[in-house]
């Protein structure tokens, strides 16, 4: 039985990618390793617990004698690497931290894998989730290729910049079988309501004032969060070692397009009059080093490993505007803190 880590498996993109690969291969074992700290939500999990392929432990990559018992005592043939500190406007407030958890927190996961890995004849691989905020900021034309140059231009795109180099680093100097992803903005269920799109969606349910940065003429490129986890099984089971893969939804839009479409899609859906929800977007001062665009260039993926984003993007904000009304009981236990409680229920009153 393969093992296989999965850091930050409790946050967005790392639920999904746990709950895929503890599904689709019953003959892994997947151990969940999150820190839970405010984005991480076992609450996500609920419905793959009771599997007995999964295992959640609680822990916190900075620690790297932990991290080095967790390996000697697993003996993990993979790791795929999503624990980070994500959130642009925290690491303006608290740079520090986004040092810590992106780098160093990284750099104890590789030091822990190289340990362990010594046999050149076993298949391992050390598979390392970025951003293509890397990258830095594009005008109106072009686009972000495996080899564009880094350009990041906040604490956190530099955070993750400094720890795809480290990555790099050990792939070239110590011959660590590592891969590289930078993938565009994700988007669906289970997102903490401080990113764009589930802040507007919860801001227009309650009736509270939109705030979009600038004049909203910002464009990202958005991707199905579910389209990214397949990504993901893709590149970690066929990718090559020493290879960097980026991954985009083929989907640019400017943030004040974007939350206009939802306020038309939670207007039918909340039955209010058409241009209710419109009404509460508010204009405010301009992130501090906001990136103008950025869109992504997957050709590469798309011909090497046969992948594709599946989901159309009204179809995939219309899933995900749909989830959260579903889930209220989610989203104000996320919001209340009380997603903490979960945590000591499950797992320390049992």
């Amino acid at each position: 039985m393969q093992k296989i880590l999965i850091t930050g498996g409790a946050g967005f993109i790392g639920s999904h990618v746990v709950r895929l690969f503890v599904r689709k291969y019953p003959e892994y074992h997947i151990v969940n390793l999150d820190k839970l700290t405010y984005a991480g939500n076992l609450e996500n999990l609920d419905d793959i617990k009771e599997y007995s392929n999964y295992e959640f432990i609680r822990g916190d990559i900075t620690q790297l004698e932990f991290l080095a018992d967790l390996f000697e005592k697993y003996k993990f043939s993979g790791v795929i690497h999503l624990a980070a500190e994500s959130h642009v406007d925290r690491s303006i407030i608290n740079p520090l931290e986004f040092v810590y958890t992106n780098i160093i927190g990284t750099v104890n996961l590789l030091n822990a894998a190289r340990k362990i890995w010594q046999n050149p004849q076993d298949r391992h691989i050390f598979y390392h989730i970025s951003t293509d905020e890397v990258y830095g900021s594009l005008d109106e034309e072009g686009y972000f290729s495996e080899d564009t140059p880094y350009d990041p231009q906040s604490p956190y795109s530099a955070s993750k910049a400094g720890s795809d180099h480290f990555v790099r680093a050990y792939f070239n100097t110590y011959g660590l079988p590592v891969i590289i992803t930078n993938c565009s903005n994700n988007y669906g269920p289970n997102q903490f309501p401080e990113k764009l799109i589930p802040l507007a969606i919860n801001n227009i349910k309650n009736n509270i004032s939109i705030p979009v940065y600038g004049k909203g003429e910002n464009i990202r490129d958005w991707l199905y969060v579910e389209d990214h986890a397949k990504a993901i099984d893709l590149v970690f089971h066929r990718g090559m070692p020493g290879e960097t893969y980026n991954i985009g939804g083929n989907n640019e839009w400017r943030n004040i397009d974007l939350i206009r479409l939802l306020c038309e899609l939670m207007d039918k859906r909340l039955n209010r009059t058409a241009g209710t929800s419109e009404k509460l977007i508010t204009f405010v001062k301009d992130r501090a080093g906001h990136d103008l665009r950025y869109a992504i260039d997957s050709s590469k993926i798309c011909t090497k490993l046969g992948w594709a984003p599946a989901l159309g993007f009204r179809e995939g904000l219309e899933r995900t505007v749909d989830w959260y009304l579903a889930n209220e009981r989610w989203l104000t236990n996320v919001l209340s803190g009380d997603y903490e409680k979960y945590y000591v229920t499950q797992y320390l009153k049992r």
